[in-house]
C-alpha cells in the first residue's frame, strides 16, 4: 500500500499539479480549506501533510494556516507537516517549524526536492508510529514488568495477582533467565507492601562466612571487622518484601535460622541476644530441584513448606514461543534508544533466527543477544549474526538428537491433550510407566497446564 499523503491548498490548479506529480509514490488526497483538511485528516491519517500557509478565508494572511497547522498537531502530536510559503515568508516558515511543523518549502516548489522532504517525512513518520504500536503491544501484552501474552504466562500473571492480595510466602521456581526476580518485584508491587522495601539477596552469590551477617545483621564487635552495628537484609525489609534469590544455595545452619524466623517474625543479630520483631513477607527462588535437595539431606523439608505456601513456576522460553518477537522488539525498542539508533530494525532473517533459536539462557539470554546486535549492527537492520545466531534452513539444519527430542515431544504432548493430561492413561497409551512418563515431561520441559476444580489426575 502507498502511504497517505495529505496536500491543503485552496488552489485547485496547485492541487491538481501536485497530486499528478505525486500519485505515483502516494494515495493522495486533497482539501482547500482548514475545515476539510482536518476532516480529510481525521479519517485518512496520512503520513505526511503539504500545507499551504495562506488559506480562506484570508490566503493572503497567514493565520489560517497557522490555525490549521495548530489543530492537525492537536489531532496528532507526532504529523508530519511540511509547510509552503511564498517568497518573502521565510519567517512565518521559521515560526511554522517552531510550532511543530516537520519542514517548509518556498513557493514555487521544487518537486524533486518536495518528493526528497516528503520521503523523509513518511519514513520518520512510520519508524514513529512502529515504534509507537510496540510500545502499545508492550503495555498490553505485559504485567508489571514482564512482558508476554501466551496462555502459560498469562497464568503466571493470574497466580500473582492471587498470592500479592495475601501475606503468604511464594516460592518462585524456574530455570535460570526466567525472570524469577522481577516475578518477585511484580508481586511486591501489586501487594499493600508496595509503599514498603524491597530487599533483594542471592543465597549464592555471598560467602558462607559472611552470609549469616548479611541476612541477619550484626552487633559491634561480634567478630573481627565488626566496628559498628548493622541491620541484616532481614530487618531492612521490615514492612515491604525480601526476595531470597538462589534459596537452595542456603547452608543448613542457616536455614535453621531462617526457618526460626518464619515461624516467629523475629531474628537475632550476629552477637546478639535481644530478639527483633520484623514483619516482612518472603518470597524465595530456585532454579534447582528442592525436593531432590531434600531427599538428599542438602535442604530442610520444614523449610521448604514453610517458604512453598503457594509455588509460582516460570516457564521457560521455549515453552512461550509466540512470545518471542514481542520480546525481542521491546529489547531491540529500549537498547537502540540507549544508543541512539531508534532507527533500528530485525531483518527477516533475524526474525527467523530467534524464532529458531532454543533459547537456553531463557529471557536473559534473548536480552544479552538483541543488545549485542544493536551493538554490532552496521546498517539499520539487526542480522543473525549480530546476534551471534544461524538460521536454520531445515531439517538439515538440527542435531539427530534435536530432532528426536522434538518427535518424543509432540508424540507425548498428544498423548497426554488425548487423556486430559491424565498421567496414567498416557502412559498406557504410550506403552510406558507412569514415573518413566513423569522422567521424559521433566526432560523435555512438559508443563502441566493450570487446571480448574480441585486439579486432580487419574
Amino acid at each position: 500500500m502507498k502511504p497517505a499523503l495529505l496536500i491543503v491548498d485552496d488552489d485547485e490548479e496547485i492541487r491538481s499539479q501536485l497530486k499528478w506529480a505525486l500519485a505515483g509514490d502516494y494515495d493522495v488526497i486533497t482539501a482547500g480549506d482548514r475545515a476539510e483538511a482536518i476532516a480529510a485528516f481525521s479519517q485518512h491519517h496520512p503520513l505526511a501533510t503539504l500545507l499551504d500557509l495562506g488559506l480562506p478565508p484570508r490566503p493572503a494572511d497567514p493565520d489560517e494556516g497557522f490555525a490549521t497547522l495548530t489543530e492537525l498537531l492537536n489531532t496528532d502530536r507526532s504529523a508530519k507537516i511540511v509547510m509552503v510559503t511564498g517568497q518573502g515568508e521565510k519567517g512565518h516558515a521559521l515560526r511554522a517549524v517552531g510550532e511543530g511543523a516537520y519542514d517548509f518549502l518556498v513557493k514555487p516548489v521544487d518537486i524533486d526536492e518536495l518528493k526528497v522532504i516528503l520521503k523523509r517525512a513518511c519514513h520518520v513518520a512510520q519508524l514513529e508510529r512502529e515504534h509507537r504500536d510496540l510500545q502499545q503491544s508492550v503495555n498490553r501484552d505485559g504485567f508489571e514488568g514482564m512482558i508476554g501474552s501466551s496462555p502459560r504466562m498469562n497464568s503466571v500473571f493470574n497466580t500473582i495477582r492471587r498470592v500479592a492480595a495475601t501475606n503468604a510466602p511464594v516460592l518462585i521456581l524456574g530455570e535460570s533467565g526466567t525472570g524469577k526476580e522481577v516475578a518477585a518485584q511484580a508481586i511486591h508491587r501489586q501487594s499493600g507492601r508496595k509503599a514498603g522495601p524491597f530487599i533483594p539477596i542471592n543465597c549464592g552469590a555471598i560467602p558462607e562466612m559472611l552470609l549469616e551477617s548479611e541476612l541477619f545483621g550484626h552487633e559491634k564487635g561480634s567478630f573481627t571487622g565488626a566496628h559498628m552495628q548493622r541491620k541484616g537484609r532481614i530487618e531492612s525489609a521490615d514492612g515491604g518484601t525480601l526476595f531470597l534469590d538462589e534459596i537452595g544455595e542456603l547452608p543448613l545452619a542457616l536455614q535453621v535460622k531462617m526457618l526460626r524466623f518464619l515461624q516467629e517474625q523475629t531474628i537475632e543479630r550476629v552477637g546478639g541476644r535481644a530478639p527483633i520483631g520484623v514483619d516482612t513477607r518472603v518470597i524465595a527462588a530456585t532454579n534447582v530441584d528442592l525436593k531432590k535437595a531434600m531427599t538428599e539431606g542438602a535442604f530442610r523439608e520444614d523449610l521448604y513448606y514453610r517458604l512453598a505456601v503457594v509455588n509460582l513456576e516460570l516457564p521457560p522460553l521455549r515453552d512461550r514461543h509466540e512470545d518471542i518477537g514481542v520480546l525481542a522488539k521491546s529489547f531491540l525498542r529500549r537498547f537502540a534508544a540507549e544508543n541512539g539508533r531508534t532507527a533500528l530494525a530485525f531483518s527477516q532473517s533475524a526474525l527467523k533466527a530467534l524464532e529458531t533459536h532454543g533459547w537456553p539462557g531463557n529471557v536473559r539470554e534473548l536480552e544479552n543477544r538483541i543488545k549485542r546486535g544493536v551493538i554490532m549492527a552496521e546498517g539499520r537492520q539487526v542480522n543473525p549474526g549480530d546476534l551471534e545466531l544461524e538460521v536454520a534452513t531445515g531439517s538439515a539444519a538440527r542435531t539427530l538428537k534435536d530432532a528426536r527430542e522434538a518427535a518424543e515431544r509432540e508424540i507425548i504432548l498428544s498423548a497426554l491433550k488425548k487423556s486430559k493430561w491424565k498421567i496414567s492413561p498416557a502412559a498406557a497409551q504410550l506403552d510406558i510407566s507412569r514415573p518413566t512418563l513423569y522422567e521424559l515431561m521433566e526432560k523435555l520441559g512438559i508443563q502441566k497446564p493450570v487446571q480448574s476444580g480441585d486439579g486432580r489426575e487419574g
